[in-house]
């Protein structure tokens, strides 16, 4: 498999400061399909029981992040028999490189799949270049 330059999964890193939650909840790395033309990179992140409103997407310093918290389906009057579906928080970083035009990322949340549509620059494109005779 060729790994893409232009969008990396964030590796682990060292905190200075370890971080612990605020709040208690799980926390799950959402499953990502990545596909490239020569025009574009669309990722696909699976984050079931996630709604559009409760989804944040944050670009900062060519760092993109992906966030999505998932809310308990029970109403306030019915009590749990069985819950296999575990509420909790989907995160997952990735770094971008100066291929995308990050002013044009598009995103759209649908049946529990975040996708986002992350076109190149027009430099990045690829393009023939015509040789004339004489």
């Amino acid at each position: 498999m060729v790994e893409s330059k232009e969008l990396q999964v964030k590796e682990k890193q060292e905190v200075a400061v370890p971080a612990e939650q605020t709040r208690p909840g799980l926390v799950f790395t959402p499953e990502v399909d990545i596909f490239e033309t020569e025009r574009d990179i669309t990722l696909l992140a699976d984050m079931p029981g996630v709604a559009a409103d409760d989804v944040n997407i944050d670009l900062r310093e060519g760092v993109l992040t992906l966030s999505g918290d998932v809310k308990p389906w029970e109403g306030g009057e019915e009590s749990d028999v069985l819950v296999e579906f575990e509420i909790g928080k989907y995160y997952r970083q990735f770094n971008l490189s100066e291929v995308i035009d990050q002013d044009k990322i598009d995103a759209k949340l649908e049946d529990g799949v975040l996708r986002l549509n992350l076109p190149k620059t027009e430099k990045a494109v690829p393009r023939r270049i015509t040789v004339n005779a004489g």
